[in-house]
């Protein structure tokens, strides 16, 4: 008695089930007798493997039929490369994101029509050239790491790109209503940069390298165009609206008036950085709060506030930055951001 049988690599059952975990669902596809295919399935813990394998010789050929097949099927045996290719778009056509790891010539077209063509590095030379991934060391365990690496990249570029938009939309807005009205503008160049230093440039170095584990889609450019335009309309109403009451106030001068302008932006913007944190872990705090402390060192010590040009306003002006920036916080209550884990 002969017994043969297929190699499961000890660490597979582990990964598949961190990939279902991720909403992702696996499909085993192979050319293979399916009976052969769904007992290594089986043995490897893919879900749904347990109901057996499909013949792809029975398969329809219709597009939409093929899709519908697909959903249902989990394991499938006998699949001609053309078949491979075919499923990758059939999936495609319903809206899914398909992955395909192959090794061999007969998965070359299915790799190659995928949106992530993944080879193992021991695989054919053909296979190995139309992939976007090649695994090295021939291990699925590194897919995980490669995932989570993804997501990171993708939501981080995603929350920095809010910052730095955000904070270009709200200069254009004060420029233009500056422009407008024909008034001395309501911040110097030291002002702007310790805004965009403690509001943007250093949350979001920090931001970029914070790991995401959400999940990445598509509508990157729709998202932030969403939360920025919004986000820097009310701060820009905010810092005016502070300005411009108080450059109407005989008893506050110009200097006041611009820092009272700059302290409520920079109020803003701690707000912003709340709210596109929402979904990072508890040391989101400890970034806020850094740049709390910041903002509090620049007006409290005298030699940072003098080389910011930073004059204390009234006591009323102070009560009233507060309460624009509270009304600021609750109007970006209700604008959409992905990286709030609300919406």
């Amino acid at each position: 008695l002969v017994r043969l049988e297929d190699q499961v690599r000890p660490d597979a059952p582990e990964i598949l089930e961190y990939f279902a975990t991720q909403g992702v669902t696996l499909k085993v596809i192979s050319g293979d007798h399916p009976d052969t295919v769904a007992a290594v399935a089986r043995r490897a813990g893919v879900p749904g493997a347990e109901s057996g394998g499909v013949d792809a010789r029975s398969l329809p050929v219709e597009p939409d039929e093929l899709a519908d097949r697909l959903d249902a099927t989990t394991v499938l045996g006998r699949v001609t490369p053309q078949q491979k290719q075919a499923m990758v778009g059939a999936l495609q056509s319903r809206g899914h994101t398909v992955a395909m790891t192959g090794d061999g010539v007969n998965d070359v077209l299915a790799l190659k029509d995928s949106d992530m063509g993944i080879a193992m590095g021991a695989g054919s030379a053909a296979s190995r050239a139309v992939a976007q991934l090649v695994l090295l060391d021939n291990r699925f365990s590194v897919l995980p790491v490669a995932l989570a690496e993804g997501r990171r990249v993708i939501n981080s570029v995603e929350r920095a790109a809010n910052l730095f938009v955000y904070g270009t939309v709200y200069s254009v807005i004060i420029s233009l209503v500056i422009a407008i009205i024909g008034t001395d503008f309501p911040f110097l160049p030291r002002h702007l940069t310790l805004v965009r230093t403690l509001s943007v440039g250093v949350p979001g170095f920090f931001l970029a390298l914070a790991p995401d584990p959400r999940r990445a889609r598509s509508g990157f450019l729709e998202r932030v165009v969403r939360f920025s335009i919004p986000a820097g309309a009310a701060a820009a109403v905010a810092a005016l609206t502070v300005y411009l009451v108080g450059r109407a106030n005989a008893g506050t001068t110009l200097i006041e008036a611009r820092s009272a302008a700059t302290i409520t932006l920079l109020g803003v913007g701690l707000v912003i950085l709340l709210r596109l944190t929402g979904s990072l872990p508890p040391w989101r705090w400890v970034l806020v709060a850094a740049m709390a402390a910041s903002i509090l060192a620049v007006l409290v010590i005298p030699a940072l506030s003098e080389l910011f040009e930073l004059d204390m306003p009234p006591a009323d002006t102070w009560v009233f930055m507060g309460c624009v920036v509270a009304a600021a916080a609750v109007a970006l209550r209700f604008v959409p951001v992905t990286a709030d884990g609300g919406d």
